[in-house]
Order: structure tokens, then sequence, then C-alpha cells
């Protein structure tokens, strides 16, 4: 794979990379790839496992799912 280098971004731009990064829970390096391929290539960036969490809706109380008597079951050995 080909390497890139960028000189002289403005610091503001590395901060604001840095904070999408963190938000997205990848490398810094990471979310610039994902930048670029989404915006060539039209490429829809692969969702991380921080964003799939943060997307589950809010499903009830804790007390909603509580678990019940258990009783206990002979186990085969």
């Amino acid at each position: 794979m080909a390497q890139l280098i960028v000189q002289n971004i403005e610091e503001e731009v590395v901060q604001a990379l840095e904070t999408r990064a963190r938000w997205h829970g990848v490398s810094v390096e990471e979310e610039l790839r994902q930048i670029l391929r989404v915006e060539l290539l039209g490429q829809s960036s692969p969702q991380s496992f921080k964003s799939a969490l943060m997307a589950i809706p809010d499903a009830g109380e804790d007390g909603d799912f509580e678990r019940g008597e258990q009783v206990e079951r002979p186990v085969a050995l």
C-alpha cells in the first residue's frame, strides 16, 4: 500500500481529526483513511464498535431485565 505524507496542516484540523478519531474509537490514521475512502471513493465507512453500541436505542429500565427465580436442573455428565 502507498503512504502519503501531508505537511503544514493547521492545528485546528489536526485537533478536529483527533477528536473525531476518539469519538469513533479508532486511530487518527484509520480515521483519515475512512474520510478519504468516503470522500474520494464514495464508500461508506465501517461502523466502530463504540458507534454501534451508542446507536442501540433505550430499551427500558434496568428492572425490566431482571432475572426471575432460577430453578435448579440436573446436568447430565
